[in-house]
């Protein structure tokens, strides 16, 4: 009977050592003291409990946790603060614990008015920044408010990321845009000298242009020339033969002297042809007799 007994002494000792050493279970009493005479001093109580009293025999005996509804943030604390209700606007989004407030958050359209979300205003639209009395005011010039941020941010300087450029500057609403610029379209700064890798590429399009408009124009010689000769040799081709010119006589001294000079020519060619007939006949006569 005495073994039983002792058996279930130990095995709520194991059971309640078990459930100390429960990760969800609240570590009670000081957490950091020091030496004072015979006592014990707390610095700092566990996380949950409150300071009962500085110094004493026992460092678990010098704080305790936060009663339910309570909680504390400070671990030198001697009392534990009531936990938030959300109310009105507010809805709520995680239950109070003996380490840490209630957390409320704020309906559809609303925004938290403060850190700690006890209260609930109206959200500002991109381009604004909620005022000290509550209202929404048109961010300053040079920041933005794109609806991530409470207040208004200063506009960025320079891009995020290297290789990139400014090619907007930033409005209300929006930072400034960047784009990445590859180094062969990126202009070089003034007084610099282009040493860039595009420079070949561009002398190499110009030199084959220059060629091509060479080639384009001799080509174009070439058969104009060709057109020409073959017009030419058309031409003399189809050309007609001269025919004399016939006039018809007229009283003009000019023209009956030409008309006589012919007359006389031509009486001169029938001489001629005459006078070498009857030489040709008489060799033939001699040979007949």
């Amino acid at each position: 009977m005495a073994g039983i007994l002792w058996l279930l002494v130990l095995v709520l000792v194991l059971l309640s050592q078990g459930c100390r050493s429960s990760p969800g279970q609240t570590e009670v009493g000081c957490k950091i003291w020091r030496q004072k005479g015979a006592d014990v001093c707390c610095d700092e109580c566990y996380p949950g409990n409150r300071l009962v009293r500085p110094c004493g025999p026992d460092p678990k005996a010098l704080c305790k946790p936060c009663e339910s509804g309570t909680f504390t943030l400070n671990p030198r604390e001697y009392r534990c603060t009531r936990c938030t209700q959300c109310i009105g606007a507010q809805v709520h989004v995680k239950d109070c614990t003996i380490r840490s407030d209630t957390q409320c958050g704020c309906k559809d359209g609303l925004v938290c008015g403060n850190e700690r979300c006890s209260f609930c205003v109206e959200k500002c639209a991109k381009g604004y920044e909620r005022a000290a009395d509550g209202s929404c005011r048109p961010c300053p010039d040079g920041s933005f408010n794109n609806g991530s941020f409470e207040k208004c941010k200063p506009w960025s300087t320079s891009c995020r990321y290297p290789h990139q450029e400014i090619v907007a500057k930033g409005n209300a609403s929006s930072d400034i845009q960047c784009v990445t610029i590859s180094s062969v379209n990126k202009p070089n700064p003034p007084g610099t000298h282009n040493t860039d890798k595009g420079r070949p590429t561009v002398l190499y399009e110009v030199v084959i242009a220059v060629l091509m408009a060479f080639v384009i124009v001799a080509i174009v010689i070439i058969i104009t020339t060709a057109v020409k000769i073959t017009q030419k040799r058309k031409k003399s081709e189809k050309k007609p033969p001269k025919t004399p010119i016939v006039r018809t006589p007229t009283d003009e001294p000019r023209t009956l002297i030409a008309i006589e000079c012919s007359f006389h020519e031509a009486q001169q060619e029938q001489g001629s042809s005459s006078s070498t007939e009857s030489l040709i006949k008489e060799p033939s006569e001699e040979l007949s007799a």
